[in-house]
C-alpha cells in the first residue's frame, strides 16, 4: 500500500509525462509474459522512450488536470504509458511490438497534447522517422533551386558557344 506522499509524487510524475511528452500511448499489457515485457521495455529504451505502469485512478486525476478527460473512457484493467519526446517514437515502438504480440492492446494515444484514437496512433506510427521527413523536405526545397542553376548554366553555355562561333567567324574573315 502506497502512502499519500508516494501517490502525490506519482501523480506529479504522470502530470509531467502527460504535459511534456510529444507522443504517448496507453496500453493494456495484460497477458504479457515476463520475457515479453522485458523485450518490450528493451525496445522502448532503444527508441528513446519510457514505459511505466500506473494506477488508473492516478492517470484519471492527472488527465483531468491536464485537460485530457477523453482518456477516462479507456482507463480499465491494466494501464501502462509509453511516452517520448518525439511524437512518433512511442507510437512506432508500441505498434511494432503489438504486431508480433497480440496480447498487448492499444487503448489511446496523446500526440502533441491531444488525445487520439488507436487508429490515429497507428497512422502516426506509420510516418517515416523525423530525419527522413527533414531530408525529403530539404530535397523538395532544393529541387527548384537546382533546376534554376541548371537552366542558368545552360543559358550561359549557349552564350559562350555563340560568342565562340562569332570569334571563329571573325577569325576566318580576317584571315
Amino acid at each position: 500500500m502506497k502512502t499519500k506522499a508516494e501517490k502525490e509524487l506519482q501523480l506529479a510524475e504522470i502530470k509531467k509525462v502527460l504535459a511534456e511528452a510529444k507522443g504517448a500511448v496507453l496500453v493494456d499489457f495484460c497477458g504479457l509474459t515476463v520475457a515479453e515485457d522485458t523485450e518490450l521495455r528493451r525496445k522502448v529504451r532503444e527508441a528513446g522512450a519510457s514505459y511505466t505502469v500506473y494506477k488508473n485512478t492516478l492517470i484519471a486525476l492527472a488527465a483531468k488536470e491536464a485537460g485530457l478527460d477523453e482518456l477516462n473512457a479507456v482507463l480499465e484493467k491494466n494501464t501502462a504509458i509509453c511516452s517520448s519526446a518525439d511524437a512518433v517514437a512511442a507510437c512506432k515502438v508500441i505498434c511494432d511490438f503489438a504486431k508480433d504480440h497480440k496480447k498487448i492492446l492499444l487503448k489511446a494515444g496523446i500526440v502533441e497534447g491531444k488525445v487520439v484514437t488507436v487508429d490515429e496512433v497507428k497512422a502516426v506510427a506509420a510516418l517515416p522517422p523525423r530525419e527522413v521527413l527533414v531530408a525529403k523536405m530539404l530535397g523538395s526545397l532544393n529541387a527548384p533551386i537546382s533546376g534554376l542553376v541548371r537552366t542558368l548554366n545552360g543559358t550561359v553555355a549557349k552564350i559562350v558557344y555563340a560568342l565562340d562561333a562569332v570569334r571563329e567567324q571573325k577569325e576566318k574573315q580576317s584571315a
